[in-house]
């Protein structure tokens, strides 16, 4: 299960393309043109791996609106990629802190579990959740934490929301070796069976919707 939610995590990570005017917040015409320069260095750079550059151009656009929360959501990723934990940490905090929002709080929780800090993994899955619980990888995440914490209980009410949410085969997935770890026999075979009747289009495996990062306007 955990090498599954570690993949989870990776994808939490990958950088997507956002459109400009979201990421500019309203300043005078003179510094919109170069804060959206600066976000094309900033995408061009964490799509090839060219850390320094991206990190370069997403503390230039914090020089110029040093409360624009959507690139210091960007600049934790950065460092969360490079596994530089702590600076990734402070990041996703200042993000939360300048507007709260359930991106942040879950790749906040996503580094809390990567450094085994569980309870602080914990507190900020469930502040997430209960600004966005509509997504499956949100419910995973939070019952990964509980099954470190030992809440087994809370552990299986999160996994099976989340295929009450997203009933595919990954969900479902989960959901069965949780129950198998804990010897619950006749639900594995509840749920086994759901997955055999599954009809995947094409061969290609369903995947859980990521939460989209929001960003300031």
């Amino acid at each position: 299960m955990l090498a599954i939610f570690i993949l989870c995590v990776f994808a939490i990570f990958t950088i997507r393309s956002f459109v400009h005017h979201d990421e500019v917040m309203i300043l005078p015409n003179k510094l919109t043109g170069r804060l959206g320069k600066l976000w094309d260095i900033a995408h061009q750079g964490m799509r090839e791996n060219r850390f320094l550059r991206a990190e370069k151009a997403l503390l230039t656009i914090l020089k110029i609106d040093e409360k624009n929360a959507a690139a210091y959501n960007r600049l934790g990723i950065l460092y969360a990629k490079q596994k530089e934990y702590k600076d990734a940490i402070d990041c996703f905090e200042i993000a939360s802190s300048i507007e709260t929002n359930a991106s942040s709080l879950h790749n906040l929780g996503l580094i809390y579990y990567e450094t085994e800090n569980y309870d602080k993994a914990s507190t900020a899955f469930e502040q997430a959740l209960k600004l966005e619980d509509s997504m499956a990888a949100r419910h995973i995440a939070y019952a990964k934490v509980q099954e470190k914490l030992g809440n087994d209980k809370l552990m299986f009410k999160e996994l099976e929301k989340a295929v009450e949410l997203e009933p595919n085969k990954e969900s479902l997935s989960l959901l069965h070796k949780a129950y198998e770890s804990r010897n619950h026999e006749e639900q594995a075979k509840i749920i086994e069976h759901k997955m055999k009747k599954m009809v995947v289009p094409d061969s290609k495996p369903k995947r859980i919707a990521r939460p989209k990062r929001r960003v300031v306007i």
